[in-house]
């Protein structure tokens, strides 16, 4: 029996995908926790989009997937939120319960949509500002400011994941991309160290964003070296091209 009916029988997909890309991690660890099989191919944004791939994503963009599961066939999804939370919804699991899976679930699901969106509003969209500030250290002791006001409180019941949960939930497989690369640059010195420090001397953010960059999903697509020779080089062209 193939469909949703069945957690056990794995859908076919296809994920273009781009190296390093934290809106494709996104979509990798949870493919990864899921333990769903897939096959990637490799989209350069280095360079004009070929033909083939403007054909079925008209934006050009990564991530996005082909998906077939015996009743729908090669439909085409694209943007990491849309993609990662379709997975999700294909396979309901630990990682996202069904909305109608008991009376709790959709307030599971609302409290988890809700961290995520305090996250990248207050850490995931926000370190980036550090790079154009003034005064970074300021800067960052701002961020983390806003992190202890909006996000910490969130974290109470973290057990060590979001809701209480002791496994990998929807919630970290949004945001570890982001945490990595802002904790991975704060330790090469290309963001104040400040900003690492101060999150982890947070209680609740610091217990789980140990325990969240150690997690073997969130560390499967994970080259902490690669990553950050690639936002350095990428930087000191801006740079370059500002002088």
């Amino acid at each position: 029996m193939t469909g949703f009916e069945n957690p056990h029988v794995a859908p076919k997909i296809t994920f273009y995908t781009f190296p390093d890309c934290p809106w494709c991690q996104r979509v990798h660890i949870l493919l990864s926790e899921l333990q769903i099989p897939f096959e990637e191919v490799y989209i350069d944004l280095s360079k004009p989009r070929e033909q083939w791939y403007l054909d079925i994503n008209p934006r050009g963009l990564v991530p996005a997937i082909k998906f077939s599961n015996g009743v729908v066939n090669d439909e085409i999804l694209y943007e990491s939120s849309i993609v990662s939370q379709f997975i999700a919804d294909s396979r309901p699991s630990h990682v996202l319960p069904a909305s109608l899976a008991d009376p709790s679930a959709p307030l599971r699901r609302a409290r988890i949509q809700f961290f995520i969106d305090t996250f990248m509003s207050k850490l995931g969209g926000q370190w980036r500002s550090i790079f154009a500030a003034e005064d970074p250290d300021a800067k960052a002791q701002e961020i983390v400011k806003g992190v202890e006001k909006e996000v910490e409180g969130l974290l109470k019941d973290a057990a060590p994941f979001v809701d209480g949960s002791k496994e990998l939930t929807f919630a970290e497989t949004q945001t570890a991309p982001f945490l990595l690369r802002i904790y991975a640059l704060s330790t090469h010195g290309e963001l104040p160290k400040s900003l690492k420090e101060g999150l982890e001397a947070l209680p609740n953010f610091g217990k789980w964003a140990k325990a969240l960059i150690e997690h073997p999903s969130v560390k499967a697509n994970w080259n902490e070296e690669r990553v950050v020779s690639g936002i350095v080089a990428k930087l000191q062209a801006m740079r370059q091209a500002k002088a």
